[in-house]
Order: C-alpha cells, then structure tokens, then sequence
C-alpha cells in the first residue's frame, strides 16, 4: 500500500522513524516534509500536499493512505481534512485507529507526536493500515451526507421543519446567536 505521510518540526524525528517502520513492513512511502528541522516552519502545506496525494491516488484507483502528525495533531487534521474527498480522524489509541477506518473510512490520520512513544503511535497506524472500512449500510449513508455536503452544500431536511418549525440557520427571527455561543 502506499502510504502518504507528512508533519512539522515535532514530528521530524518520528517521521524519519516512521518511514523506516513502513518501508520495511512492505509499503511504498512518500514523504510530503518537512525536509529538515525547523522549529518554525508551518506544517499547513505539508499536511494539505500529503491529503491531496491521498485522494488524488484514491481517486486513480490506488490503494492508499496517509499519516500526519505534529505536536497534538489537531493541526495537521484540521489540515488534512480541507482537501475534498479526505476524511482525517484524530487517533489517539488502538480503538479509535479502528474506528476511523471500521466507520468513518478514514483515508487519512493524524497523530499527536508529543503526545505518544514511537511504539505506541506505530501501533496505532499499523492497526489503521490493515482495517477495513465496514461497508455498513449506516456508515456508507453518513459518508455520503459527508461527500453530498463537500460536493455542494446539500444537508439533510432539519427536522423542526416536519414539525412545522423554520430550520433555526434559516429563520430571521431566530433566537440563535452565534455571538453569545
């Protein structure tokens, strides 16, 4: 499989470690940066080159996915998940690395560097690797509304409408506000 991966200056070391685990498990990694270490580089294009990858080879029938990580890594999924037609999920253990993928289809994780050993997010990514997407009927019906919503801005009917309520985003004399939280 090919795996995507990238990251900022946290996650520079795991990320040369990183590559060398999957390589030797037998996958075909592209490094999307940084190249070398720099306490204040901007992990946003990297992880946006490493998702776009990610769906352009989906999309070209490739088996693939990617791996971002940084300090946290809510960044990089932040990130990642800009690119249409990527689902990046934050993973911080064994059970959430399988739901992603059992789930959500996830495509792409990201990983907090700072926040794991090197065993332990290793694991983490192994287990996302070899997890099949579900294909539930559920789940396959969220992933749409997802992809429907990226595509072109269609959401599901609210359901205050059926009970005679306007949809509270489009009322103009809502009580919403946004201001007040």
């Amino acid at each position: 499989m090919r795996i995507h991966i990238a990251t900022d200056h946290a996650g520079l070391e795991f990320s040369t470690q990183l590559q060398h685990h999957l390589a030797a498990a037998g996958h075909d990694v592209i490094d999307h940066g940084p190249l070398d270490y720099d306490p204040l580089d901007d992990y946003p294009a990297f992880c946006i080159r490493a998702a776009q990858a990610v769906a352009r080879d989906q999309a070209d029938g490739i088996e693939t996915l990617g791996v971002v990580f940084g300090g946290s890594g809510n960044g990089e999924q932040i990130a990642a998940n800009k690119v249409l037609g990527v689902r990046a999920a934050l993973v911080w253990s064994i059970a959430t690395a399988e739901l992603a993928r059992e789930h959500n289809d996830a495509n792409v994780i990201a990983i907090g560097a700072r926040q794991h050993t090197f065993d332990e997010a290793a694991s983490f990514i192994d287990r996302f690797i070899e997890t099949p997407f579900s294909g539930e009927e559920r789940h396959a019906r969220r992933i749409a509304q997802l992809a429907a919503y990226e595509q072109d801005g269609t959401l599901q009917a609210d359901p205050r409408g059926a009970a005679g309520q306007p949809d509270v985003l489009d009322a103009d004399d809502s009580s919403f506000d946004p201001e007040a939280g």
